[in-house]
């Protein structure tokens, strides 16, 4: 993942990319996973997203060597706060996210099929143990919501600069979530007591996808030809 770095600096088109390992599990745990892994990338079009997941050399280099890869195409309909001093993801700007593991973001209103959720933050390290104390409470919520479609905890940064990324079948299933329980409790306590000190929100609508991932379903409509 390392030595893809360049490679990602260098690709025509991609406006803003990371690279980053997931957690143990779903993901949601400290224990870093090293068989997971992700590519987040954005895009000015969505023809250009496909292209360059289909033809770009550091793209095929990582499914040749995946045993499953799947990549999600996003369209963001919503995004607030910062990500490194930028903000990636203006709607109208196609998001891909290619991986050996998983990846990224929410959508649109009811009956627009399904929509993906990306939360990113940056941990003040005083505030370490608190958050990660929350963690197992709401990993097991979400692991247990009949609605969630697919969910994985990722990190840029180990234990400090961690992001999140669920897909829904539609938007008011993935509010319901997250406006009760340990997780509209943890982000009071974010908001109270300054966890982070920087964060960024990003909603989506499933465009589209390339593969498939275990114990997945397909999320988006076929294609024509």
């Amino acid at each position: 993942m390392a030595l893809s770095r360049r490679h990602m600096a260098r690709l025509p088109g991609c406006t803003f990319w990371r690279l980053c390992g997931s957690g143990s599990g779903e993901g949601f745990t400290p224990r870093p996973d090293p068989a997971v892994w992700a590519i987040l990338a954005a895009w000015p079009d969505a023809d250009t997203a496909r292209d360059r997941v289909t033809r770009a050399p550091v793209f095929r280099r990582w499914r040749a060597r995946a045993g499953a890869a799947w990549t999600l195409f996003l369209s963001p309909s919503e995004s607030r706060g910062l990500w490194a001093g930028q903000a990636p993801f203006s709607p109208g700007r196609e998001t891909s996210s290619p991986e050996t593991g998983p990846e990224i973001g929410p959508g649109t209103g009811p009956g627009t099929g399904p929509v993906a959720a990306l939360t990113r933050a940056r941990i003040r390290p005083r505030h370490m143990a608190r958050f990660w104390a929350r963690v197992p409470d709401i990993s097991d919520r979400i692991g247990a919501d009949p609605d969630v479609l697919f969910k994985i905890g990722l990190g840029e940064v180990p234990w400090r600069n961690q992001i999140t990324f669920s897909v829904w079948p539609d938007a008011a299933a993935m509010a319901r979530f997250a406006r009760t329980g340990a997780h509209a409790g943890a982000i009071r306590a974010v908001r109270s007591q300054g966890w982070f000190s920087e964060e960024l929100y990003a909603r989506f609508r499933v465009t589209g996808e390339a593969g498939d991932w275990p114990g997945v379903p397909p999320l988006a409509p076929e294609e024509a030809p």
